[in-house]
């Protein structure tokens, strides 16, 4: 790996993973009025970039995200974990901003660049959704290789390859650049933002951009109709013999 390379990583701020997640009084929504932070997997992400740009000091990582204005708040965590600049493009009500459309938005971003990335890198879902589907429909938009799951990257020359956890054990790919990459929670370990890394991060490069200056329609193609927390769940029941237990599948709980 000697020539320069220009990685994109889109990151995505979530309700932090450590919050008890409530539904709002109206049935609508979760409760959002609580702490955010990065999605982990994005910052398994951002942390891969820097990890190869400290490797290949030409390297250019520049951080992404979709979403309100508090989305900057997460572009300058990853410019403090050691991304070169970030992209802002601002959308107004992000709750209703689905994959495809955040999809749509980095393959149009990207077909703006004079200069092309040679790699996006992302996490392979969000820990809100987890719908694990934006990397795989920008590589179908891009018409770019994917490597998904990955656990190890690895450089061959201008090739790249990544082993991957399956259900059989592991599995190694191959592909050229430019290529698609979601990352799993083995890849690596995120570092913490240092405080001077944090005041460095004020004064690097945020652009801001908007889905009409790229063209792009988000209006949301699924409508949530109302949001529940599980039924709670009851306790067991003790029965005296196997045909007590026949009869009550049968008969109360109806699965038989």
């Amino acid at each position: 790996m000697s020539k320069t390379l220009r990685i994109f990583v889109p990151v995505k701020r979530v309700i932090d993973y450590a919050v008890k997640v409530r539904v709002n009084p109206s049935k609508t929504d979760v409760d959002r009025n609580v702490k955010h932070s990065m999605n982990p997997f994005d910052e398994i992400a951002v942390e891969e970039a820097v990890r190869i740009k400290t490797k290949n000091k030409e390297t250019e990582v520049v951080a992404i995200s979709c979403g309100s204005a508090k989305a900057q708040e997460t572009l300058r965590t990853a410019l403090a974990m050691g991304a070169d600049s970030a992209v802002h493009i601002e959308v107004k009500d992000d709750t209703t901003l689905q994959p495809l459309a955040v999809a749509k938005l980095l393959r149009a971003y990207t077909d703006k660049q004079e200069k092309k990335p040679d790699m996006f890198i992302l996490g392979k879902q969000a820990i809100d959704d987890d719908a694990n589907q934006t990397g795989q429909m920008l590589a179908g938009l891009l018409n770019w290789p994917q490597a998904t799951f990955a656990s190890k990257v690895e450089f061959e020359g201008e090739s790249l390859k990544v082993t991957r956890e399956i259900d059989g054990g592991l599995e190694t790919l191959k592909t050229k650049m430019p290529a698609i990459i979601t990352t799993d929670l083995r890849l690596n370990e995120p570092r913490y933002a240092s405080l001077p890394n944090i005041m460095k991060a004020k004064k690097k490069p945020l652009a801001k951009i908007t889905p009409e200056e790229l063209g792009v329609d988000i209006t949301p193609r699924i409508e949530t109709l109302k949001v529940e927390e599980p039924a709670k769940r009851q306790g067991g029941r003790m029965v005296e013999s196997v045909d007590e237990l026949l009869d009550k599948l049968k008969n109360e709980a109806k699965v038989l």
